[in-house]
């Protein structure tokens, strides 16, 4: 499926920004949620989602699709009424435009949703309702099999479980912090998450000429952000300061995310937070 690679990475590029894109989307599949109240609480909320845990591309794709006509891609048309936010239609709009974009069903490999399946979090105006009844009656729907569902967020702060709110049959998931739990190897993607107004196409050209070692600049390493005291991603946000030097790797965080954040607060906020706020 050395197509189906090259395609993600023409869409990945409006994921990530660039064209280096490959490595994070096959490496950056995070750690599970720890700090959810129970195992049975978790193994709940991800059972509609992952009925199809044991798929894989040989028992849960169909490849007679794409010896037919190769690997093109169909893009659902959009509903009447849908709303769809700027960051998916990006995703799809790159996918119209690539060299494997195909509009008749019929000759397609892959299918891809119309309906807006990135931010499944409750609480976001984002999020669609009644996804499970749309998705269902979707006559090429055929329990998800060949079909691709992109997702950013699902659950709702602190816990984040990775329900989206619909059984996604034999689909393959392209999300972003999916647990090792459930990602399912050679099958779904793990893309890096991105915020809704990440470009769609890359930025000014870079300052790069030659490469150079070491490389002439000021930081090797930067990020600014919340620190997530509780839920999925604390525990990776929680140890930034080890690699922090605030000098060429510089990583500022806030305890200040929810509001109930004092209640979690831990002995590092305060400097954090000071810090952060420079």
């Amino acid at each position: 499926m050395g197509e189906r690679a090259a395609w993600m990475d023409e869409v990945s590029a409006v994921v990530s920004g660039n064209g280096m894109c490959k490595c994070n989307i096959q490496n950056r599949v995070t750690f599970g949620d720890r700090t959810l109240r129970s195992a049975t609480q978790k193994r709940d909320a991800n059972s509609s989602v992952y009925k199809g845990k044991k798929c894989r591309m040989e028992s849960c794709f169909d490849f007679t699709l794409c010896k037919k006509n190769g690997f093109k891609v169909y893009v659902y048309p959009q509903q009447k009424g849908e709303k769809i936010a700027e960051s998916y239609q990006n995703i799809l709009a790159a996918i119209e435009g690539s060299r494997f974009y195909t509009s008749d069903p019929s000759q397609a490999c892959l299918f891809v949703l119309s309906l807006d399946t990135l931010d499944r979090d409750q609480l976001s105006p984002q999020y669609v309702h009644n996804l499970r009844s749309k998705v269902q009656s979707l006559h090429l729907w055929n329990n998800g099999r060949n079909h691709l569902i992109f997702n950013l967020y699902s659950g709702t702060w602190p816990d984040y479980t990775e329900d989206v709110g619909f059984d996604i049959g034999q689909a393959m998931l392209a999300k972003a912090s999916i647990s090792t739990e459930n990602f399912r190897p050679n099958f779904d993607v793990s893309i890096p998450l991105f915020s809704k107004d990440h470009p769609r196409t890359g930025g000014e050209k870079g300052f790069l000429r030659f490469n150079t070692i070491p490389p002439l600049r000021k930081y090797m390493l930067v990020f600014k952000g919340k620190r997530y005291l509780t839920g999925i991603g604390s525990d990776t946000r929680n140890a930034l300061y080890h690699v922090h030097n605030g000098e060429d790797v510089v990583l500022l965080t806030t305890c200040k995310h929810g509001k109930d954040w004092q209640k979690h607060k831990d002995s590092r906020c305060d400097r954090d937070n000071t810090e952060y706020e420079k």
